[in-house]
């Protein structure tokens, strides 16, 4: 129900069961406070716990604070006609007919008096400095110690805004610091006791918005006391470092520890910025730590296609930032994905769009080519593949051993398509009997997602013995049972990923013995460290920072390779330029070479297409020089992890979406999704809970075979470690506060039109708000529009009209001077302060 009241003698709306502040703010009237917050209202009456611990030791309530609990910050105080005295707008309800002053003498005087007891235990120096803009707090020019100086949230923090906007007592004494404990060796955040202005946000957000009851306080010798409830550490208290009580304190009590600059949501949440396709990933992992099996599918399968693929090869590179691992160990995000895909019951229905009539062509069907076919099939186009090999797949297929993929795992993958409607055209080769104009005559968009199918050579002595072979062509030969079986002994040249597969495929081909060398010393090596690792496990032997000096034979066929060793791979720059020590040579026999120092495109076919570097040249939109035709994957970027290829797949599919009329919005909603519950609970031990590995096949098991190294997760194992996710997602849903209005107008013709042509006082500040004069007047507009047509640089300005103008232009110089402990030189009445700075 609607409610009508005044406040400051405007007359405004509110709802029933509405407190005056939340009215005021309904209505862009702005109260101060700082006990309130809006996710979680008002402060007053919170009760004590009977104990906190600190690292300076546990404190008990002493029964010392108000029997009705913690009184609040009382800054929102407002007088109501008809009430004696002043009320807290935090938690007195609305009335129909109310009347509200939050702005007479006597609000802004209280106001004042108890914002002065909160900055007695606050460092006050520089929220009083005239020059508290902009400062760095490294340096003080007043010399104010550095333990009395403020945090560096100063220019942006909460409780230096409200001082501005109340106003802070000249006889306001001096802070004495007390030395309180200071958390630095937390994992995620530090905490700082000496900043804590004791308003109870982070114990409310800790207790009310997550349910954990990590933080409490105390009635101690009279004062608030905030510290946590079990032990002086967070990690023992059971604290879930979901960042709640940093969201919502307003000082430096509480910062984030070693956050990267830039978007919030991105440094807070750097999973979902870090996943080439932008999966909600802490999302579907809560939903399966729910045993929501199916709707954490709908979440994965809103951005990605192939959930089953991704689960399995994925690189995860979002595990590389996960924060998590300030803890202990990073979330296991992919095996999370692969046991939602393994536990999908197919009930999700797709539905495309209405047909639009517009024909696309899909060159290849790799991972590029197959994410941009599901979308773009989705988005009601008619799509038709073209696909080389004799199946569909493309690297999925023909180059990821099957030990890491299962055929069968990527056959249920591409029943998909058979929904779609998308046509394959295998065995099917353009740049021979179909060209690529044939294809630009016929459809009207080609997306060339080809790959990068082949091996990349180097001149090296020996390479055109027999025995000698290329990573990729034999891993493809194996795919297609081309090759069975290896005899003898074998050497991979080669530290990525396509090497460690070719060494660790050899290993299950009954090859005798398999060594690797590469350029790269151990931690360089491009290959992940778990590959290595298992590659280790199953008996390859490794010589790193070895790279080939000639092939030796005899009779044409392989006997032992050459290596020489490589002192560095990249010069100061980081480029490919490495260095070999002549010296150092030495020698292994062997039976076959196979060299795997990496692959690009066959651009062969491709005429008229601009390239860079064996790559299509694409712009941001992926589309080449030709228009209508684009390109993405491997072909355009280089070397890529499959999840790269599927969203490059993804964003051409939106670009070609938008180049035949559509509208570029090709992601599907399968179900409607309930906001996340962000009362998440307290779990003992949370912090020390270690990541849940996949369980895995021994190596003497596994390298006897091509089945799956590793298996997916049962269902205690997918929740037990999906409840180790710390929700960092939880925090960006927390309500921003609103600052006070900023009293620092532009000095332009419009603004100064505005000012009173009336007695009182007028600051001026330069573009970086430094106060560089300071003037009392008999005509306030008058001496402002002097002041823009002269040559000054002033860019903001503030007034006060006051008919005892002179005083309170003494008040405010002294005020200035006293952090600045000299008199400014000029006229000595009205008083420009540029010769300060």
């Amino acid at each position: 129900m609607s409610i009508t009241l005044k406040i400051n003698g405007n007359k405004v709306k509110g709802e029933d069961g509405m407190t005056i502040l939340e009215a005021a703010q309904l209505n862009d009237i702005y109260i101060p406070r700082l006990c309130y917050h809006p996710s979680l209202g008002s402060s007053h009456g919170q009760k004590p716990v009977k104990a906190i611990y600190r690292e300076d030791g546990e404190y008990r309530d002493d029964g010392s604070g108000p029997e009705e609990g913690f009184p609040g910050c009382r800054l929102c105080l407002v007088e109501i006609e008809g009430h004696e005295g002043l009320l807290t707008s935090c938690d007195t309800v609305v009335e129909e007919g109310m009347e509200v002053n939050s702005e007479t003498d006597a609000v802004k005087e209280a106001r004042r008096n108890n914002l002065a007891e909160i900055l007695r235990e606050h460092p006050h120096a520089c929220l009083q400095c005239a020059q508290q803009e902009g400062c760095s707090i490294t340096q003080c020019s007043t010399n104010v110690p550095e333990d009395e100086r403020c945090c560096p949230l100063l220019g942006h923090c909460e409780l230096q805004k409200i001082a501005q906007y109340i106003g802070i007592k000249q006889d306001l004494s001096k802070y004495v610091f007390k030395e309180l404990p200071k958390h630095k060796n937390e994992p995620l955040f530090e905490r700082d006791d000496n900043l804590c202005v004791s308003c109870l946000r982070c114990v409310r957000a800790c207790r009310e918005l997550r349910g954990i009851d990590t933080l409490g306080f105390v009635f101690n010798k009279d004062k608030v006391i905030v510290g946590l409830t079990k032990s002086s550490m967070y990690d023992e208290s059971d604290c879930r470092f979901c960042g709640a009580c940093i969201e919502v304190c307003p000082t430096g009590a509480l910062t984030d520890k070693d956050l990267p600059s830039g978007e919030k949501e991105e440094a807070l949440v750097p999973c979902i910025a870090n996943c080439p396709a932008g999966i909600d990933i802490p999302r579907y992992i809560n939903l399966i730590n729910e045993g929501k099996y199916i709707d954490a599918v709908a979440v994965i399968r809103e951005r990605i296609p192939f959930l089953g693929i991704l689960g399995r090869v994925c690189f995860h590179p979002c595990e590389d930032v996960c924060r998590r691992s300030e803890l202990n160990q990073p979330m296991a995000i992919c095996a999370l994905k692969w046991f939602a895909a393994d536990n999908y019951d197919g009930s999700l229905k797709i539905k495309a769009k209405e047909p639009t009539g517009k024909k696309v062509a899909i060159v290849g069907s790799g991972p590029s080519g197959l994410s941009a076919a599901y979308y773009l099939a989705l988005s009601g186009h008619d799509v038709t593949v073209f696909e080389t090999d004799e199946k569909v797949g493309g690297m999925l297929r023909y180059a990821i051993p099957d030990y890491r993929l299962a055929p069968d795992a990527l056959e249920k993958e591409l029943d998909i398509f058979n929904e779609l409607k998308v046509e394959f055209k295998t065995n099917t080769p353009i740049g021979k009997e179909i060209t690529l104009s044939d294809l630009r005559k016929d459809f009207q968009a080609v997306f060339i997602g080809s790959g990068a199918s082949l091996s990349k050579k180097i001149p090296v002595v020996g390479s055109d013995l027999k025995g000698v072979e290329w990573g990729l062509d034999f891993l493809r030969e194996v795919k297609k049972k081309k090759v069975t079986s290896i005899s003898g002994r074998l050497v991979v040249i080669g530290g990525g990923n396509v090497a460690v597969d070719v060494a660790r495929t050899a290993i299950r081909l009954d090859a005798s013995e398999v060594q690797l060398a590469c350029l790269e010393c151990g931690e360089e090596m491009p290959a992940h460290d778990w590959e290595i690792e298992d590659a280790k496990e199953e008996g390859v032997v490794m010589h790193p920072s070895w790279g080939p000096s000639k092939i030796l034979g005899k009779n044409a066929k392989v006997t032992g390779i050459e290596l020489i060793k490589c002192t560095s791979v990249f010069d100061q720059k980081g480029k490919f330029a490495p260095e070999f020590d002549s010296c150092e040579t030495k020698k292994i026999e062997t039976d076959k070479v196979i060299l795997a120092i990496g692959q690009s495109p066959n651009l062969s076919w491709i005429q008229g297409i601009d390239a860079k570097n064996e790559t299509i040249s694409v712009n941001k939109e992926m589309q080449t020089n030709i228009p209508g035709v684009f390109a993405g994957g491997e072909v355009a970027r280089g070397p890529a992890s499959v999840v790269e290829a599927v969203a490059d797949g993804a964003t051409s599919a939106a670009a070609i979406d938008k180049y035949l009329g559509g509208d570029g919005n090709i992601y599907q909603s399968f179900m409607e999704l309930s906001e996340p519950n962000p009362y998440i609970g307290k779990v003992e031990g949370f912090a020390k809970m270690g990541r849940v590995d996949t369980p895995k096949n021994s190596p003497n098991v596994r390298k006897e075979n091509f089945e799956m190294v590793e298996n997916c997760y049962n269902e205690d194992q997918a929740k037990q470690e999906a409840l180790r996710c710390l929700r960092c997602d939880l925090r960006l849903k927390i309500l921003p506060v609103t600052f006070p209005p900023d009293n620092w107008l532009e000095l332009n013709d419009e603004n100064v039109a505005e000012t009173p042509a009336a007695e009182g006082v007028y600051q001026l500040r330069d573009e970086n708000k430094v106060v560089i004069v300071i003037k009392g007047t008999q005509n306030i507009q008058a001496d402002l529009q002097e002041k823009l047509q002269s040559d000054t640089k002033a860019r903001y300005f503030w007034f006060e009209p006051d008919p005892m103008y002179t005083k309170r232009e003494s008040e405010l110089i002294q005020q200035f001077l006293q952090q600045f402990g000299k008199m400014p030189e000029g006229d000595g009445g009205g008083d420009d302060l540029d010769d300060l700075f």
